[in-house]
């Protein structure tokens, strides 16, 4: 793919301090002189997108941004802490309205207490006689035309501890992509991930009652992961200790040791269905970006 014009400004304006910014968070770019003005370069036009969002905010660069610190330490921690959050909501809308699906979900689910709305969220259907649990074939759920049941069990937490190492994790890694490939990118691998966590369960542990964002995280960790690998970028660059402690907790569950102290069931079969989508998306991502460079 060709370079794309991301800015064209007077060559009048001091873009050293600019450059010298993108240069620290490693944007691929090129600036020349063109008829009188400054034109600076980018491989992509998403790239392009967020140079020219990055200079409305900071076009001092590093003093740009020291001066924005300033302004927010004088006004005071509090309310700096509350604008800062407000922008980062306003800058992920696509996490912030799957997070607050996965919310409202477990507010009308009851954390998983309420099994007649679980039920219209697990992967198939169940009814509950007595003391016993059940659950329908996934052929007579498709057949019934209950095609969201492939994807909604990503919205069922079991427990507080649950719903919020989930959503802190979702969080995290979900901005990091919706910055770096935008809003759609996001939503299409959550969509993906949960798909393929949702079937890697179902076929090994057979029909049952599991749910949550696990999958769907263990998948954009792996696309995060192996992007970064193949076409190194800052949004991508998680800290070593994170990879190796989501990989190690990983491990462990599929230990079965927290079946044996009666914590409760892990889906580690979707965790390992979401990881392998997500290096598999990573691959392809990484190595269609780097073509692009």
């Amino acid at each position: 793919m060709s370079a794309v014009v991301a800015m064209r400004l007077p060559e009048q304006v001091d873009l050293s301090q600019f450059v010298a910014l993108m240069r620290r968070l490693q944007v691929p770019h090129r600036v020349a002189e063109e008829a009188g003005e400054q034109v600076v370069w980018v491989p992509d036009e998403t790239l392009a997108e967020h140079v020219r969002e990055l200079y409305a905010r900071y076009p001092q660069g590093d003093q740009a941004i020291s001066a924005a610190i300033d302004e927010a330490t004088t006004h005071g921690a509090a309310q700096s802490t509350r604008a800062g959050f407000v922008q980062q909501l306003a800058a992920s809308p696509m996490t912030a309205a799957v997070l607050v699906i996965t919310l409202l979900s477990a507010l009308v689910t009851m954390l998983g207490d309420n099994l007649d709305t679980v039920r219209w969220l697990s992967f198939v259907d169940f009814q509950v006689q007595g003391q016993y649990i059940y659950f329908a074939t996934l052929e007579h759920t498709l057949s019934s035309g209950q095609w969201w049941r492939l994807l909604t069990p990503m919205f069922i937490h079991f427990g507080i501890l649950h719903l919020a190492m989930n959503t802190l994790w979702y969080w995290e890694l979900g901005r990091r992509i919706e910055w770096q490939q935008g809003r759609l990118m996001l939503l299409g691998l959550s969509l993906l991930f949960s798909l393929a966590a949702n079937f890697a369960q179902h076929l090994y542990g057979g029909p049952s009652l599991f749910g949550g964002l696990s999958g769907v995280l263990y998948g954009l960790l792996g696309h995060c992961w192996i992007y970064q690998r193949i076409a190194p970028n800052n949004a991508y660059r998680l800290p070593p200790g994170v990879l190796v402690m989501m990989l190690v907790w990983l491990l462990i569950c599929m230990t079965g040791v927290f079946e044996l102290l009666q914590f409760g069931a892990i889906a580690n079969a979707a965790h390992v269905g979401g990881l392998v989508a997500g290096c598999l998306t990573g691959l392809l991502g990484g190595a269609l970006a780097r073509s692009r460079r």
